[in-house]
């Protein structure tokens, strides 16, 4: 027992039996407790606990995987998985919330004095980056500016697939989360329009044909702005559970009658992720065609999912991805169909293995296609029957969103490298599940 109490402070054998739980409450020490038990925990989490003399703690996984912020005054202290939280219920200023470094446990004595002791030797550094892309809120100071720039990556993509035609083309959002993302794509693309008004009036300039009538024409070109979506019921279909996800996803969203030009215009609408593609088949697609657009693009901000995750995220199933049913799917028209059996196989003898040796054997399947092929498949799986527009998905490369996501560079759901043993072995379980046929099983 002497391993669970402070210092040089031991129980005593002479210790009068009425004094030992007195006893034992004073001598006990949070951290040698925590050291004992969580050194081969394998995952993401921010565990909190308190001890029967009054003792509390909160300790995060040493990859820093989940968030954890804390803050503290002469009356009390907060522990919370966001930032935003204790700002507005505290109305504390940024500079003092502070971040739980990975591997450490913030410490609250009986006395209220607290610290921060380093628990866990920090790991590979692996903030999960769908906290930013979705999960956290946007109100962050930090994350605001980053899912900003998510929108503004998917300004070449989909430049290049509108064929730089602003005139017919409308530009909107869904879901309201994805506003932040919108925000960004309208400044990249309102950016590129300024840029190329400049070149006109310059080449019109040097050419001796700049006009008030032709310089106002060009100064008149806006983007489209509009919003085509009305969310009737404040609730978010990613985290609804099966069968009561589709029947969410089917009356969620009214449109916005009038804005569109039928069968001319082009409409762009972006989301911050694309997961499972239940709410784009089973309602928004259906939805927007009911303004008659010409084509509907829809932009995700995230890269595509592609890999279950096992760090606290419900996503722990293969079949449940677009992305990895629409490799499947090109890899069945191209002819690969007996490499998902090698896959499978190699599955098999990866988790014959100790954790710690396995590798990710699922990246096989993604390797013969490209971000764009896997796109189109998914657009064309999720393009509901009869419906009249032409329907394109546009997702990100992962090097942007990296590039962006710097400070979460934990991204195991789009490449595939998990942080941990438990990540590798539990995806290749994932796989075998699919394949032969235990789809509902985690």
């Amino acid at each position: 027992m002497s391993q669970l109490f402070s210092g040089q402070d031991t129980l005593k054998e002479t210790t009068p039996k009425y004094r030992i739980e007195t006893e034992i409450e004073r001598l006990i020490n949070p951290a040698d407790i925590l050291k004992t038990t969580a050194t081969d925990w394998d995952g993401g989490f921010v565990i909190c606990g308190a001890t029967g003399s009054g003792d509390m703690f909160a300790l995060r996984d040493s990859n820093g995987i989940r968030p954890a912020f804390y803050y503290a005054d002469e009356e009390i202290i907060v522990v919370a998985s966001e930032r935003p939280v204790i700002q507005t219920v505290l109305n504390a200023r940024y500079s003092d919330i502070k971040i739980l470094p990975p591997g450490n446990a913030l410490i609250v004595g009986q006395s209220g004095a607290f610290e921060v002791k380093e628990i866990l030797p920090q790991a590979q550094y692996a903030h999960c980056s769908f906290e930013r892309i979705y999960f956290s809120r946007g109100s962050d100071r930090d994350i605001y500016p980053e899912r900003k720039q998510l929108g503004k990556n998917l300004v070449p993509k989909l430049t290049k697939a509108i064929g730089n035609d602003f005139k017919d083309t409308v530009f909107s959002f869904i879901p309201n989360t994805a506003e932040v993302a919108f925000i960004g794509l309208i400044e990249g693309l309102t950016e590129q329009m300024e840029a190329t008004k400049c070149r006109q009036i310059l080449h019109l300039r040097d050419t001796n044909n700049l006009t008030p009538e032709n310089l106002g024409q060009i100064m008149s070109e806006k983007l489209r702005i509009e919003k085509v979506a009305i969310k009737d019921i404040k609730l978010r279909t990613f985290i609804a559970e099966g069968s009561a996800r589709n029947d969410l996803a089917a009356h969620v969203y009214d449109v916005t009658y009038g804005c569109i030009k039928n069968d001319k215009d082009t409409l762009v609408v972006i989301d911050d992720s694309i997961v499972r593609g239940t709410t784009l088949q089973q309602s928004i697609i259906k939805m927007l065609d009911r303004l008659h657009p010409r084509r509907i693009i829809i932009l995700s901000s995230s890269p595509q999912v592609r890999y279950p995750d096992y760090y606290g995220i419900d996503m722990s199933r293969m079949n449940e991805f677009i992305a990895f049913r629409a490799a499947i799917e090109l890899m069945k028209e191209r002819g690969r169909e007996q490499e998902i059996r090698v896959v499978y196989d190699n599955c098999i003898k990866e988790l014959a293995k100790p954790a710690n040796e396995q590798r990710n054997c699922v990246k096989a399947i993604y390797e013969h296609f490209t971000t764009d092929e896997i796109s189109k498949k998914i657009a064309e799986m999720l393009t509901p029957e009869g419906t009249h527009a032409n329907v394109e998905i546009i997702y990100p490369e992962i090097e942007p969103t990296r590039e962006t996501l710097k400070s979460a560079p934990g991204d195991w759901y789009f490449s595939g490298d998990y942080p941990t043993p438990g990540g590798n072995r539990l995806v290749n379980r994932a796989f075998v599940n699919y394949y032969e046929g235990n789809c509902n099983l985690r």
